[in-house]
């Protein structure tokens, strides 16, 4: 039976890692993939999760043996994956079951260090019932597995699968058994963006990002300038650029506005990649610190590449674009804005805005809107004095 200990007489350790052989997804993981920790992964069906594992699982196996439990696809199905993507499939052992009992002898035979079972939902024991996928064969399967690698120097990743809003199927315990809860998702073109919503062992602040390609996903190892539109003319009214940290890495991308009169009595904003409620906070302060009038207009609001921006750092391209959509004046070309909004109309400092600048001024920006003055860049106090150093002059409505 279990004893407590004294805390003090507990060896303090860093658990070894596995490297997967993707950088962006070790870059998710905290560095490497930890030994002895199982793995989440979840995704809309055909947005790259088993590609993805499947390429992982090919680069891992010169580190030792690898099992790739499948409870969908058959094994032709997955060696027929294997060889598009012009992978070497010798090293990967397969096994196409949704029995738990089954899986767990073929664990214990094979003693692998990286393990995928493709999906948890496919996974079933007499033990919990007869039916695959309930509350309680998921948590008892899940359950077993996760105590198995937690006493084995391996690496174990479920994939599971999502719901219509994107969240993961099942149980809420689910998440809360695993070490690493990943989401993928996808913008509407070929880029996949991992992400991880829970990590025991690194941030939960870094993004991967991949391209879906002839031969699988590719890491874009500097995806710096991906979320920018390269145009030939002059800049449209509604669009602004703002540096963005996710992790730690830098991103420019840019921010696309659109006002139009309202169809009814109420006014509506229209915004899937930063939140309503920002977006409805940034014009209301515009509208009463500025006197340009977003009461009776229909909001939309857009980021290039698809990616989804969560920081008050947004926050002044935001209420840039917004004021340029709502004027129908431009931004001045080759500028970006950075800045949290106040209530009160205040431009507000943000974490480390020296490498924003410096990611800003590499892509060609020569001017950067800021709440302080850094090397580049003009300091302006308010909403008010930002949007008449950009446009000459506060336009009311």
């Amino acid at each position: 039976s279990a004893r407590p200990v004294p805390l003090s007489a507990v060896e303090a350790k860093d658990g070894s890692r596995l490297p997967t052989g993707i950088g962006e997804l070790d870059r998710v993981l905290g560095g490497a993939a930890m030994k002895r920790s199982a793995i989440l992964v979840g995704g809309e069906p055909g947005i790259g999760k088993s590609t993805l594992l499947l390429q992982a699982a090919s680069l891992a196996a010169t580190r030792g043996r690898v099992l790739y439990i499948s409870g969908e696809e058959s094994a032709a199905q997955i060696r027929a994956r294997a060889d598009r993507i012009g992978l070497s499939p010798e090293r990967v052992e397969i096994l196409c079951t949704g029995r738990l009992e089954d899986a767990l002898r073929a664990l214990d035979e094979t003693k692998p260090v990286f393990v995928i079972v493709d999906s948890i939902q496919t996974v079933y024991s007499p033990e919990a019932g007869a039916v695959p996928g309930t509350v309680n064969q998921l948590k008892y399967c899940s359950h077993e597995l996760v105590s198995w690698v937690k006493e084995r120097d391996a690496v174990l990743f479920l994939v599971a699968h999502v719901t219509k809003d994107g969240s993961i199927a099942g149980p809420k315990a689910l998440e809360h058994l695993v070490d690493t809860v990943i989401s993928f998702e996808r913008n509407d073109e070929d880029i996949r963006f991992l992400r991880a919503l829970k990590n025991r062992f690194g941030s939960v602040d870094e993004l991967g990002v991949f391209q879906m390609g002839e031969k699988g996903l590719s890491p874009v190892e500097d995806p710096s300038s991906l979320f920018l539109v390269r145009r030939a003319g002059e800049l449209p009214a509604g669009v602004a650029v703002v540096p963005v940290f996710e992790g730690s890495r830098v991103f420019v991308v840019e921010i696309q506005a659109l006002t139009v009169p309202a169809k009814g009595a109420m006014t509506r904003v229209f915004s899937d990649r930063v939140d309503n409620a920002r977006v409805s906070r940034v014009a209301a302060v515009l509208e009463k610190r500025t006197g340009i009038r977003f009461s009776d207009q229909d909001i939309y609001v857009n980021v290039a590449g698809g990616v989804r921006l969560s920081e008050s750092a947004i926050d002044l391209a935001l209420a840039t674009a917004l004021y340029s959509a709502r004027t129908d004046l431009a931004v001045p070309a080759h500028t970006a804005c950075i800045g949290e909004l106040s209530l009160a109309g205040e431009i507000r400092p943000v974490s480390r805005l020296k490498a924003r600048v410096k990611a800003a001024q590499s892509l060609g920006f020569t001017r950067v809107i800021a709440p302080e003055a850094e090397s580049g860049s003009s300091a302006v106090p308010g909403i008010k004095e930002a949007i008449a150093s950009l446009f000459g002059t506060v336009k009311s409505s």
